[in-house]
């Protein structure tokens, strides 16, 4: 419990050893508490320093030697206090340094981003990021549908619709093979009822993630995320969803 406490006020497992072997043994010199903390003496004389200046350690010299004693513990509230002001001013160094950070981001962000995921985990991944996404953005996203692929979706999120349409989010499909049906907030056409595509796609939120299966029948897709690839994708989903009729 104490050593728990301790350490989240930011104290280290090894200041922990050497500030509780100082409160036990009373005023000792460093290899007396090195011993105590089982902890090297050039180690322990660091740490010491660090607990001096927590006000947690003070010192005194004797016959030419120096001991180290433990303050009196209500000194860890001031210590606790010191870590707040630290952490309030880090804070506002924060601020500061964002407007700069964003804007190497930004200068980044027109680059590719390429994320690969393999096995139910992973597609469940690429799943929640299409939600996620589409959460915080236009509310609607495009699909392939593949028979052949969506039942590996949905063995990796049984209920990614029931999900989809809880965070009122549109999709349009355009399915290839036969099946397939609406489930709420959602539109479908098929590209063709016979013969099913060997992957699925999705196209989202400057996202365009693909998912299929390898030769062992095992899933694997990818996220890319790029604002070019994404706004080309999406032109010839509408232009291919005006043509189809049924």
């Amino acid at each position: 419990m104490i050593e728990t406490t301790l350490k989240k006020i930011g104290l280290s497992d090894k200041e922990i050893k050497v500030y509780l072997a100082a409160i036990k043994s009373g005023p000792s010199p460093v290899r007396k508490l090195a011993e105590l903390s089982e902890i090297n003496r050039g180690t322990t004389y660091d740490i010491l320093r660090s607990l001096i200046q927590l006000g947690l350690i003070s010192y005194y010299h004797k016959d030419r030697h120096q001991y180290f004693i433990a303050e009196n513990p209500d000194k860890i509230k001031d210590a606790l206090h010191e870590k707040m002001s630290q952490l309030e001013k880090t804070q506002d160094e924060i601020d500061n340094i964002l407007p700069e950070l964003k804007s190497i981001y930004n200068k980044t962000g027109s680059k590719p981003v390429v994320k690969y995921y393999e096995g139910d985990g992973g597609i469940k991944t690429i799943l929640q990021d299409v939600i996620l996404s589409c959460t915080k953005g236009s509310k609607e996203y495009m699909v392939y549908s593949s028979t052949t692929i969506k039942k590996y979706l949905y063995q990796a999120y049984a209920n990614y619709s029931e999900d989809r349409i809880k965070s009122k989010i549109k999709v349009a499909t355009i399915s290839i093979g036969p099946g397939g049906e609406t489930k709420g907030l959602d539109e479908r056409k098929w590209l063709s009822k016979k013969e099913s595509a060997p992957s699925y796609t999705l196209i989202y939120e400057n996202k365009v993630a693909m998912i299929s299966i390898d030769d062992e029948h095992k899933p694997h897709g990818v996220i890319i995320e790029d604002k070019n690839l994404f706004q080309t994708q999406k032109m010839i989903f509408h232009a291919l969803w005006k043509q189809i009729k049924n």
